[in-house]
């Protein structure tokens, strides 16, 4: 496994430090994943337990065994290692995440092509960062106004707080670029605290939300404070990554220009 090369100092892993850095270690020494997530917590239990990919029954959709068994099947690797962390520290969220995902199946079965719901579902799961923040800053963000998101307003991203999610998101920043870029969800949570977060997100998600594309984008290594690059104002005038918005289409086409292509989409 590559877990050797994640910095665990980047600040967008602060969430997952403390819990992570033991469960890599464990790996370190030999432990297979899923053993080394299930030991993270003891002596509470993991929100699932985590089994080798090799229990996943042939034929059997992932989502709908992890709703039938409680058992996550996890493969080596940087991906479900960090899907494994996401699930000890927002056990709530994922759970809510498998459940719709649950639902969506039992409504539609297993399609070739995923429909909006099951899309927006897996990019949320895969993608997700949360954002607790004054009003202004998320206009700016939603409008992807990058010159004042990251100038006048700049000194407004103290107040905030940004939470990746993503288990794909995460598995990227190993490897930092300057592209990576996140779908934000806007959280309401009573305070910054992931427990709070948590909670917040798993009664606030649905599939008719998700479906109807609430999220901004993000370049993450342009949050201030997230790398030294970005204090320099020139860092933002890199249209390949800070991308304008689209004009809206002709009138009654009932279609925006929503960039839902950009990198880690």
């Amino acid at each position: 496994m590559l877990l050797g090369a994640i910095d665990w100092s980047a600040p967008w892993l602060a969430p997952y430090a403390a819990v992570g850095q033991g469960v890599a270690a464990q790996v370190a020494t030999g432990a297979a994943c899923a053993d080394a997530l299930n030991a993270a917590l003891a002596p509470q239990a993991t929100p699932v337990h985590f089994v080798p990919q090799s229990d996943l029954p042939a034929g059997v959709a992932y989502e709908g065994y992890i709703f039938d068994s409680n058992n996550c099947p996890t493969r080596e690797g940087l991906h479900d290692f960090f899907n494994g962390l996401a699930w000890l520290r927002f056990p709530h969220t994922k759970r809510r995440l498998n459940h719709l995902h649950v639902a969506q199946i039992a409504n539609t079965g297993i399609q070739p092509v995923r429909g909006p719901a099951r899309d927006a579902l897996t990019i949320f799961d895969e993608n997700a960062a949360f954002l607790q923040c004054p009003d202004v800053l998320w206009e700016a963000l939603a409008a992807k106004d990058w010159s004042r998101l990251f100038g006048p307003l700049r000194p407004l991203w103290a107040e905030s707080h940004l939470v990746l999610f993503g288990h794909a998101l995460l598995e990227k920043l190993v490897y930092p670029r300057k592209p990576i870029t996140a779908h934000v969800y806007r959280a309401r949570a009573a305070s910054h605290s992931i427990a709070d977060l948590d909670h917040w997100m798993a009664t606030d998600l649905s599939a008719e939300r998700l479906a109807s594309k609430p999220f901004a984008h993000l370049p993450v290594l342009g949050v201030p404070g997230w790398w030294p690059g970005n204090e320099d104002p020139a860092y933002y005038e890199d249209a390949t990554v800070f991308r304008p918005a689209r004009m809206k289409l002709a009138q009654g086409t009932g279609q925006d220009g929503a960039d839902f292509g950009t990198e880690g989409s």
